[in-house]
């Protein structure tokens, strides 16, 4: 096993982009998506309308809802828009950094997944946050999904699964720490194990993700003009309660 930090970060992004749909699968989704689902009807009402997902990854989450909606996705990953396009065809697809892109329209609703967890300092989620204000059309909503807070979060955290589609099979494992307790980051190390016929391919990856209060998280949004109400859902798999903060922009 390498040392850690020889790992290159981010490889599920690039290189190692083909698991993606095997280490999570869009049909495990569903219930969580179901959620965002009703928010949105709940926030905007009947009919098809315009939003916006910075950060939309392979579209697995946006793929339970996206033909109700005129939805346009974002992602810094141009394999993870190839993925999102024979998932979400309909969807309109823009390279970009959720902290910096500008696409010059707005919408009726802005929408980040667990792509926020990317965000390691402060500055970089609140010019998230901008973006998102940036891209709302007044009194529009804004949707993200923390997934874990300072106070919560128990280092280490384990996770793995395995899953299997065609004659490929993944078994993954997520060791995700704190290095340095000091800071705003976490530290996640993945091992896949690849199984096809006649092979066992190993393979690591590594990411590094934020890890803020939860007061940063309102205090942040709160500044980028949002009003801010916290939905809290029960998922049978999730080992916390799910947390939804939902902005509305004045």
């Amino acid at each position: 096993m390498p040392d850690a930090r020889s790992i290159p970060l981010g490889r599920i992004y690039d290189d190692l982009a083909f698991l993606m749909p095997l280490i999570t699968p869009p049909a495990e989704y569903a219930e969580e998506a179901a959620h965002w689902r009703t928010l949105l009807r709940e926030k905007l009402g009947s009919g098809r309308h315009a939003i916006l997902e910075l950060g939309v990854g392979g579209g697995h989450n946006l793929s339970h809802f996206a033909a109700e909606f005129d939805a346009t996705a974002v992602d810094l990953s141009g394999a993870m828009l190839a993925h999102c396009r024979r998932l979400n065809p309909g969807v309109k697809l823009v390279q970009g950094d959720m902290r910096t892109v500008r696409l010059g329209e707005t919408f009726a609703a802005v929408l980040i997944h667990d792509a926020i967890s990317y965000m390691l300092n402060e500055a970089d989620l609140a010019a998230a946050f901008a973006t998102a204000a940036a891209h709302l059309r007044p009194g529009g909503v804004f949707i993200t999904s923390p997934d874990r807070y300072r106070e919560t979060f128990q280092s280490p955290s384990i996770d793995h699964a395995t899953h299997g589609a065609g004659d490929r099979e993944v078994t993954y494992f997520e060791y995700t720490h704190d290095p340095e307790p000091a800071d705003t980051i976490v530290e996640s190390i993945i091992t896949c194990l690849i199984r096809s016929p006649g092979e066992l391919r190993i393979e690591h990856d590594r990411h590094l993700t934020g890890l803020f209060p939860r007061a940063t998280w309102l205090r942040l949004l709160q500044a980028a003009g949002f009003t801010v109400e916290t939905r809290i859902f029960a998922l049978p798999d999730w080992p916390h309660p799910y947390e939804l903060l939902v902005g509305t922009l004045a």
